[in-house]
């Protein structure tokens, strides 16, 4: 299973890895692709059950419920049965999940059908960063942020693409291609990743371990210190994403003015400027560091948030949002890499169930906050985590001293 013992010579070595890199970057970018492409549908979707707000809401949490279920289990899985069997695994279950949604016709079998999209979907996360923190060992560079940007990208595109598509196409039809190109893409891409798997970064623990002294159960434990502060990071960043995505637009509607097209510009930013930001991550961990990316981009997403929540013209709430997408880009990206650095797809899974979390969090608490004060109040709390963010930062680098000089890559 080991790559590089497998091939001869650097140059061929290289080869190799570039083709495991651009194949597991493609899993990136269908999978983005795949969630915007569902996402945009919602509201046919909605009409097609002919489910009320609740009911709909109630089916939502189906799909999250399957990711974050998925997610406790998946390092697990990705150990017993390699990080590349599971992303092929995955990669077909949610294609072919896409299609349920659009064939249900009642709020309780799109809750089903989306629990099963769920499943899909975070077993997919879990497996793609895995084998993405593999490489980043393997490379011996830190390119974590590009896989992230191609799930940006893939997500653009999705979405525009729906777009396009939504006024002439019902969603089955739509879908049902999405469905193809996922397949297409889970089988082109498979067989380079199954016939070339990435070294492992993180050993597998023995079969029978010795019993561990003192000091290397206590070195353990901060481990797992470590990788829980960074997938409070991916929490803190996810929050801002889910509550950009999902109260953006009608904080500029609702407080600013705007008219819907112009609503929508104001995510429109959010999600390019951090799809660009992840373009120059590699770079920015490679000559800043991880911890100088994470408490810049904590400071950063802390002014762009405050200059959206409490801005007074629309200029400088879209500048606001820019800014916010700027300051996130890396941070998901960056605790990631370090978390299954230090544990492997366990540590992976762990990150990605507090990371997928927060997304979840914060739109409804950002919604309750609107309701009991205001909604600019309410996004004011996407500022208070990204500093969070930046002090879990700063106790991760004194914490992870020792754990970082074992498995350093470009931070």
């Amino acid at each position: 299973m080991q790559l590089l013992n497998k091939i001869q010579g650097p140059d061929v070595a290289r080869d190799e890895l570039t083709r495991i890199r651009a194949a597991v970057t493609a899993f990136f970018a269908v999978d983005g692709f795949i969630f915007a492409s569902w996402a945009v549908r919602i509201p046919a979707i909605k009409e097609a059950t002919h489910a009320s707000p609740a009911a709909l809401g109630l089916a939502l949490l189906g799909a999250s419920g399957g990711a974050v279920a998925t997610m406790t289990i998946s390092g697990a899985l990705c150990r017993r049965f390699g990080s590349n069997r599971m992303i092929v695994a995955a990669g077909l279950l949610l294609s072919c999940a896409l299609l349920l949604p659009p064939l249900a016709r009642s709020a309780l079998a799109l809750g089903l059908g989306l629990v099963v999209f769920g499943i899909g979907y975070g077993g997919l996360n879990v497996a793609m960063n895995s084998l993405a923190v593999d490489l980043v060992a393997a490379l011996r560079r830190p390119v974590m942020p590009s896989f992230h940007a191609a799930w940006s990208f893939g997500g653009l595109a999705g979405a525009a693409v729906g777009g396009l598509l939504a006024p002439h196409l019902s969603p089955l039809p739509h879908l049902a291609l999405v469905c193809l190109l996922g397949l297409a893409v889970t089988a082109v891409c498979g067989r380079t990743v199954l016939a070339h798997p990435a070294p492992p970064a993180h050993p597998a623990p023995p079969a029978h371990p010795a019993p561990a002294v003192a000091g290397e159960a206590a070195s353990a434990r901060d481990v797992w210190r470590v990788v829980l502060l960074f997938g409070l990071i991916a929490m803190c960043s996810s929050y801002g994403e889910g509550a950009v995505g999902d109260w953006g637009a009608l904080h500029l509607r609702q407080d600013l003015g705007a008219g819907a097209g112009l609503a929508a510009v104001g995510y429109a930013a959010f999600a390019l400027a951090e799809a660009c930001g992840r373009l120059a991550g590699s770079w920015l961990l490679e000559h800043l560091g991880q911890t100088r990316v994470l408490v810049f981009g904590g400071l950063t997403a802390c002014a762009g948030m405050l200059a959206a929540a409490l801005a007074p013209v629309l200029a400088v709430a879209l500048a606001g949002f820019a800014l916010t997408g700027l300051g996130v880009a890396n941070m998901f990206p960056a605790a990631m890499t370090r978390a299954g650095l230090l544990a492997g797809p366990n540590g992976v899974a762990l990150a990605s169930t507090l990371g997928y979390g927060g997304f979840l969090l914060g739109p409804p608490a950002i919604g309750f906050l609107a309701a009991a004060v205001s909604l600019r109040v309410g996004l004011t709390t996407v500022s208070a985590l990204a500093l969070v963010a930046v002090v879990l930062a700063w106790f991760a680098a004194e914490l992870s001293a020792g754990p970082e000089r074992r498995g350093h890559a470009g931070g």
